[in-house]
């Protein structure tokens, strides 16, 4: 089959996170197709094809990836949602093997770490929530390289090693713009008219119900209040930026953070602490 959505979902809290990600995309891009690997059992009729997460493995996503039967994959978190339909961004792979967009905070010692390599701050972290990647030899090599280096590394996050295997490797990729991969909405607060389509949310915060939250996110509504009330306390716990140009007062706030990665100034830990 020529394009198609994948998720991953190991256990019942993520399962039910995938099942409402793909019916916002059903309802906006009903044409294209869309899988998942679970070891649950997905609502009846959601999904074109439900399978069984791979064994061996370094984690059920990395084990999932090389087997999508798609010619074209766009590979989604379960904490995403669609906010307008995909478009021709499937035609992005008729000139690249991958694409994928930039982390945030990339400043903090989270997003700068690497593993084997030494990419300069210009080559950030690749958020790997959204990913978009073609069939090809040099793909399934790519994806391969990643599990080795993840193995090899020891961390659980993996985009470290996926920003390593970029670097070292020659794979053709292009890096998409923040609108299908959304994860500092308050840019819904900054971008003028014809700036961007907002199509794909991607938020920690659909996921906060899971990490301890009594109140469940399921929608941009109740998303971006919360997302502009985190905005303001984090630049609160750098008190000594208010009075500073604009121009500079992200290198003093990087400045006084040091190598902290969640922590601010104030010695207070942010709302938002993971991208």
């Amino acid at each position: 089959m020529r394009d198609g959505i994948l998720y991953v979902a190991a256990g019942p809290d993520y399962l039910d996170l995938a099942e409402r990600s793909a019916r916002s995309f059903r309802a906006l891009t009903p044409d294209v197709a869309i899988d998942i690997f679970t070891d649950g059992t997905p609502e009846a009729g959601l999904f074109d094809r439900v399978s069984a997460i791979p064994p061996g493995g370094p984690t059920a996503k990395l084990a999932s990836l090389p087997h999508s039967r798609f010619e074209r994959t766009l590979y989604l978190d379960c904490d995403t949602l669609a906010l307008a339909p995909l478009g021709d961004l499937f035609q992005v792979l008729d000139r690249f093997d991958l694409a994928v967009a930039h982390d945030m905070r990339r400043t903090s010692a989270l997003i700068r770490e690497a593993h084997l390599e030494s990419p300069p701050y210009a080559f950030p972290q690749m958020n790997c929530g959204v990913l978009l990647y073609r069939r090809s030899p040099a793909v399934a090599d790519f994806l391969i390289s990643w599990q080795q280096r993840y193995l090899a590394a020891g961390r659980n996050r993996d985009q470290i090693t996926f920003r390593d295997q970029l670097w070292a490797s020659d794979i053709r990729f292009y890096v998409l713009p923040p609108e299908f991969n959304l994860r500092r909405v308050t840019l819904l607060d900054a971008w003028e008219p014809l700036d961007a389509r907002p199509t794909i949310l991607h938020s920690h915060r659909l996921v906060q119900h899971l990490r301890g939250s009594s109140e469940r996110i399921a929608d941009l509504a109740t998303l971006l209040p919360e997302e502009r009330l985190a905005l303001a306390e984090e630049w609160a716990a750098f008190p000594q930026t208010a009075d500073a140009p604009a121009e500079t007062r992200f290198h003093l706030a990087e400045a006084l953070a040091g190598d902290d990665a969640g922590i601010g100034a104030a010695g207070v830990a942010p709302r938002v602490k993971k991208d």
